[in-house]
């Protein structure tokens, strides 16, 4: 047992497992670190949260008051809100302070109180905390001009250097574990340790087996080697694709560090956080070719890879609707508002989808695909021209749906969020025809009730950014993803033609979702969006995920310069972490009572931590050999 734990191979391990945690530790004592440029170099106002900053307005006009409007670029087609209204001045002005957002630059528009007249009009990004003086006077040279001046009179915080220290410190700890793993393959450093850890053990090794003095050490390297590298039957690029994903969906679910660019984008348009999901999906279809095509290899019949399927769909949306949903805190009897969609229900439907799907037309391939074939550019496709011919009906279905469908009170193929957006014009009709099908048929209580538009567009109807109607692009997306399976399988070995068809995809992908969406986020055809899973939304999120695993595929299972960690090792325990860090998400270590809950430096620590965590309990898993499979 001694010789065990302080052979040098173990050495590896415990070096890895203690630095971690000690790492863990030193992000905590850091903290305050991270905090320290936003909250030394300003005093911020006790009434600011974040992403605002403070607006004095001061009236120097003669005997006039004015209403203040804004509206923030985000808000497409926004009607202006009012911000402030200033009344008529006495012969020293007056002076009123108020809060506005700082996400997005905003467009400020003064009009007299009548209304009628449009006293000056500015645009301006406002920088969180701030403190900013806007001064309407009369023009020296007539009366009737109006001047309009922001002045900065407080220097706003330095909001985004929190993240540039968590970006040090991670490569900090990245450099130095990459340099203690490569000093702990060193056979002088390897033996030296163990023989400071074990003298006598080393002393009798060595007079022992001093014909072959290398035995223990080869015996070392091919331990370590099974453990950081198993067999290159599973690839490990694909497990890395899903851990990477999965990581940064647990980082954005635990806030973020509470930046907007880490939450889900109000409508039309990406940010980081709503890249994960789609990902997710993608190499989920991925997986399940290779997993029934070798399956179907082996001689299970199609019944009963059916019911494996259906069961597991089965179970994957119990999980969701039950363990996790949000509104299980009201009692387990309590249906009236429970949330019948969610992330993992919205696997489950398209689990079971695309894997009927494909096991109704499967064809096992033994091996790949000769490349002496007329057809060579299209024979991955070809081989699956019956799948393809009812992804299209789906996607024509979607289409259809959503463009033709009458929903009251809406216009025909309505694609807004409703509230404020479009001028106000159809303030309920949030999602048009998706949101008006989950409302059908689901019920306005069974739906996501604050979806991201409800902050920007003001939009108060319920709206479900997994509802049934996403669900079908959710399946194309997959098939996609399944479709990136067929290469691995058809060019096996063949590591020139997968990456040749992985960048072909993406470029395909990439000029479809140009085309419908004109290269704007808000004039295309069909704009990319999330909340509706909007097909240029699908296409554009392929292009990323094909590139995306073009190079990961290069880099981790080609030239084997990455062995995937430690993305690899959530990526083998998937549902895991997933629904773990959703349980957990308000416990201790995962979430505490913060000093200063405004502080983007506090939230961001917090939220690094809990996901290092989970990374670390998925290594510690793997090194177990625990992985949940349902």
């Amino acid at each position: 047992m001694m010789r065990s734990i302080f052979s040098p191979c173990a050495s590896t391990h415990w070096f890895l497992l203690v630095f971690a945690l000690c790492m863990i530790l030193l992000g905590t004592c850091a903290s305050s670190f991270i905090n320290l440029p936003t909250e030394n170099v300003f005093r911020r106002p006790s009434n600011l949260k974040m992403d605002q900053a403070l607006l004095l307005i001061n009236n120097a006009l003669h005997h006039e008051g004015f209403v203040v409007y804004w509206r923030s670029d985000q808000c497409y087609q926004c009607l202006y809100q009012t911000l402030v209204r200033i009344g008529a001045t006495e012969e020293n002005g007056n002076q009123v302070a108020t809060v506005i957002e700082t996400q997005h630059p905003v467009t400020l528009i003064l009009n007299d109180t009548s209304g009628q007249k449009e006293l000056c009009q500015m645009h301006y990004h406002f920088r969180e905390f701030g403190n900013y003086s806007l001064w309407v006077k009369n023009n020296l040279s007539s009366s009737d001009n109006v001047t309009c001046e922001i002045i900065i009179n407080q220097n706003p915080a330095y909001s985004y250097i929190p993240i540039l220290i968590a970006v040090l410190i991670y490569m900090g700890i990245i450099i130095i574990v990459s340099l203690g793993k490569f000093l702990l393959r060193l056979n002088l450093v390897r033996n030296w340790l163990y023989k400071k850890m074990n003298p006598i053990e080393t002393d009798r090794l060595v007079n022992s087996e001093l014909g072959s003095p290398n035995r223990a050490d080869l015996s070392c390297q091919e331990t370590y080697s099974r453990a950081w590298n198993p067999p290159v039957q599973r690839l490990r690029s694909l497990d890395t694709f899903r851990g990477l994903a999965l990581t940064i969906m647990v980082f954005v679910n635990y806030g973020g560090g509470s930046y907007w660019f880490f939450k889900h984008q109000s409508w039309n348009g990406l940010t980081i956080a709503d890249l994960v999901f789609p990902w997710f999906v993608f190499i989920m279809g991925t997986s399940i070719y290779l997993s029934l095509n070798s399956m179907l290899q082996k001689g299970s019949s199609k019944w009963n890879l059916f019911g494996k399927v259906l069961w597991r769909s089965v179970q994957l949306f119990l999980i969701g609707l039950f363990v996790i949903n949000e509104n299980y805190c009201r009692g387990p009897l309590s249906f009236s508002e429970i949330r019948i969609m969610g992330v993992l229900q919205r696997l489950s439907l398209t689990y079971l989808a695309v894997s009927v799907l494909e096991l109704i037309f499967a064809k096992p391939t033994s091996i790949a695909m000769t490349q002496n074939q007329t057809c060579l550019l299209l024979q991955d496709v070809l081989s699956h021209w019956p799948n393809w011919i009812v992804i299209l009906a789906l996607e024509a279905v979607w289409l259809c749906l959503t463009l033709l469908l009458q929903v009251p009170d809406c216009p025909l193929g309505y694609l807004g969020p409703g509230g404020i957006g479009d001028f106000g014009k159809f303030p309920n009709c949030t999602g048009g025809a998706a949101g008006y099908i989950d409302r059908t048929i689901l019920g306005q209580e069974h739906i996501y009730q604050h979806p991201t538009s409800n902050v920007i567009f003001k939009s108060t109807m319920p709206y479900d950014p997994e509802g049934l109607l996403g669900t079908i692009n959710s399946v194309v997306m997959a098939f996609f993803g399944l479709q990136a399976g067929i290469v691995l399988v058809f060019y096996k070995n063949q590591h020139k033609s997968v990456l040749v068809r992985f960048f072909s995809w993406a470029i395909i992908m990439g000029v479809l979702s140009a085309v419908l969406t004109k290269c704007s986020t808000n004039e295309g055809i069909i704009p990319v969006n999330k909340n509706l899973w909007s097909i240029s939304y699908v296409t554009t999120l392929s292009c990323f995920a094909f590139f995306l695993l073009m190079i990961i595929y290069f880099l981790v299972d080609v030239k084997k310069l990455w062995s995937g960690a430690p993305f690899y090792y959530p990526g083998m325990n998937s549902i895991l972490i997933y629904v773990g860090h959703e349980v957990f998400e308000n416990y201790f270590p995962f979430k505490w009572k913060m000093q200063d809950s405004q502080s983007h430096g506090e939230h961001l620590t917090q939220n690094l931590l809990a996901t290092s965590l989970w990374v670390l309990i998925s290594y510690i898993l793997y090194r177990k050999k625990i992985f949940w499979k349902i």
